[in-house]
């Protein structure tokens, strides 16, 4: 813990952008930053980052979060069931406005609705998502996040910035060599990720998103196994993000740090949520699935792009879903 609060110090950004401020890090992505990110389209070339939401999902192994549920409301055996019995039989009134839309004329339409985790699939964890100590990102109090949701730091309040800036993908797969994921036992280090963006020949800057491909999602796809464990981003990255000015990181695997309790901090859960979340007020993105993105990279030899990944504006969640797009 002794090493954990040091770098909880050394990073945190309370009081940097106001005593107000509930955007963190994504202050870094300026007017300028994102017209840089717009020059980088060069050929049009649009490659999504999201995965399925779906019965399928990874959520399926946690019993605290669930899969989507997705229903029909309205559907085509409605409408044809109604045009044939609602004159005689229906008296409620659901029934009977539906099938005033059918009757005597050819319009038809379906409906639908889901019922789902907010962090289901590819999405962003908010600020207000993980804490420590009672504090949130900025100092605000824990208690501001109720049972009618977070009052500070939700994820609605990065609306303004949208999320579009510069994106760098780093690949840990192609750099070790993998066949499709890094498997569990290797937590990716700082040192590890200059070794990468090195080798690719692409730099880190003021403002950027990260976006680190492990392979987990790949691998899930293929065995559909959620609770698989992969490669992720040592603590200590935290420092490394922070030092590089990052705005934002995100991963294709379930937690972007390395969820093994041997390379973490006795005594704690997640260290690198809590001090990027908390201290930093660095959000992240899990669950997004970069196999095209990594390819189409490794084709070209360029490793940035325009990234655009606003999430779904729920006002006072902690988590909200995402279907990010890169564009080259």
């Amino acid at each position: 813990m002794k090493d954990f609060r040091r770098v909880a110090d050394d990073v945190r950004n309370w009081g940097r952008w106001g005593d107000d401020d509930e955007l963190g890090t994504l202050n870094l992505i300026t007017d300028d930053k994102v017209a840089e990110a717009a020059s980088l389209v060069k050929r049009g070339r649009v490659i999504s980052l999201g995965g399925d939401f779906g019965s399928n999902g990874p959520q399926g192994a946690f019993k605290f979060r669930i899969n989507p549920i997705h229903v029909m409301t309205v559907d085509g055996g409605d409408a044809e069931t109604l045009v044939k019995y609602a004159p005689e039989w229906a008296r409620k009134s659901v029934a009977q406005e539906l099938s005033s839309f059918f009757v005597d004329n050819p319009f038809r339409f379906n409906d639908d609705m889901i019922t789902m985790s907010l962090q289901a699939a590819t999405q962003w964890d908010a600020l207000s998502h993980v804490y420590y100590e009672d504090k949130l990102y900025n100092g605000f109090p824990a208690d501001s996040v109720t049972s009618f949701g977070a009052y500070r730091c939700g994820i609605e309040k990065v609306d303004g910035k949208g999320i579009v800036s510069r994106g760098v993908l780093l690949d840990v797969v192609a750099h070790r060599g993998e066949e499709v994921f890094c498997e569990p036992g290797r937590p990716i280090t700082p040192a590890e990720l200059d070794d990468i963006a090195a080798k690719q020949g692409v730099r880190i800057g003021r403002g950027d998103i990260v976006v680190v491909h492990t392979g987990w999602w790949t691998r899930f796809l293929s065995t559909g196994d959620g609770h698989e464990a992969g490669s992720g981003l040592h603590w200590t990255c935290a420092s490394w993000l922070h030092d590089h000015e990052v705005a934002a990181v995100a991963s294709d695997n379930l937690m972007v740090e390395d969820p093994d309790p041997a390379n973490g901090v006795e005594g704690t859960f997640l260290p690198m949520h809590m001090i990027c979340l908390r201290d930093m007020g660095l959000m992240l993105g899990e669950y997004w699935d970069l196999t095209g993105l990594a390819a189409d990279c490794a084709a070209d030899g360029v490793y940035e792009f325009q990234l655009i990944a606003p999430p779904l504006k729920v006002v006072g969640a902690v988590g909200a879903p995402v279907s990010p797009i890169a564009i080259k």
